[in-house]
Order: structure tokens, then C-alpha cells, then sequence
């Protein structure tokens, strides 16, 4: 496994839309593995491939990580993600790996049901609720292209000095 490098800012990567995964080969096993290890190292709770510049279908997430053994965390795969459910609505703080120093409060949906394969291309639905609904709609946008500052005017996109050791 390895941590990647998070592309941040204007990247040009950021705003493509991810190809579907179509072969579910030991390429994107390592790949998925390597995503969860840089999510982990940069202290996030989700990644999409087009953070590290793969232009894939796949996503990570975590909204719960406790374990300091990379090997006992269980953090969550999604290949080829769809959002085929969502309801009530939510308002809260957002950020992005890509986008350090930047949050805002985005509205979102507070429920959602996701249909997505896992590494060996076997389908499946998960439902979330609250922070995993908002990481959900969070990374999938990420696969469209999409950032959360574009949910926001630009008034309302704080901004925070970045240091030295931001990531």
C-alpha cells in the first residue's frame, strides 16, 4: 500500500467526471487500499478517486475511525456508486481534502440509499443517515466533478489560514 498525493486547489483533475470501473482487477484492489491509507494518513473520513488524480468510480469512507492499526479499521468501498434514494434535509459544515482552509454550511440531504459494487464487482445498497448521508453525497459529487464550494456563494465559503504542515 501507498499514500498518494491529495490534489488540492484548481487542479483540473477535480472537475473531470470519473469513468465507470468495469474490470475489478487486483490493480483496483491495491488502488482502493492505497485510497483508504492516504485517507487515513490525511485524518479524513472520506476520499474519492479523483483526489489522487485516478479518474475511477471509487470511493472510501470512514465517518467512524477509531483503530490505530491501519489493518483493524473498517472503512467503507464503493465502486461505481449511484445515489438512488435521498430525503429530509440537513445543514451543516463541510470541508475537503482538496480544498484546505476552505468549509462551509452546506444543505444536504440527511438521508440517502446507494447502490454501488464492492472491489470484486459484486453489487450492494447501503443506507446513511446524518454524517455517513453527507460523506455519501460529499464523494460521489467528487466523481461528478463536483466540489462543495459549489453548493455555496462565495460569501459563505470561510477561509482558513493553511500551515506549513496541511496537507
Amino acid at each position: 500500500m501507498a499514500i498518494r498525493i491529495i490534489r488540492k486547489g484548481e487542479d483540473p483533475v477535480l472537475r473531470q467526471k470519473a469513468q465507470v470501473v468495469t474490470q475489478f482487477t487486483p490493480a483496483i484492489h491495491r488502488l482502493l487500499d492505497d485510497m483508504a491509507e492516504t485517507m487515513y494518513d490525511a485524518d479524513g473520513i472520506g476520499l474519492a478517486a479523483n483526489q489522487i488524480g485516478i479518474l475511477k468510480r471509487l470511493v472510501v469512507i470512514d465517518v467512524q475511525p477509531k483503530e490505530d492499526s491501519f489493518q483493524k479499521r473498517a472503512w467503507i468501498e464503493l465502486v461505481n456508486p449511484e445515489i438512488l434514494e435521498r430525503s429530509g434535509v440537513q445543514r451543516e459544515r463541510e470541508a475537503c481534502l482538496s480544498l484546505p482552509g476552505l468549509s462551509g454550511v452546506v444543505e444536504r440531504a440527511a438521508y440517502v440509499r446507494v447502490r454501488a459494487q464492492n472491489r470484486y464487482g459484486e453489487f450492494f445498497e447501503i443506507e446513511g443517515r446524518d454524517l455517513l448521508a453527507r460523506c455519501l453525497q460529499h464523494e460521489i459529487d467528487h466523481l461528478d466533478g463536483i466540489l462543495f464550494t459549489d453548493y455555496l456563494r462565495p460569501e459563505e465559503i470561510e477561509r482558513q489560514p493553511v500551515g506549513e504542515s496541511s496537507r
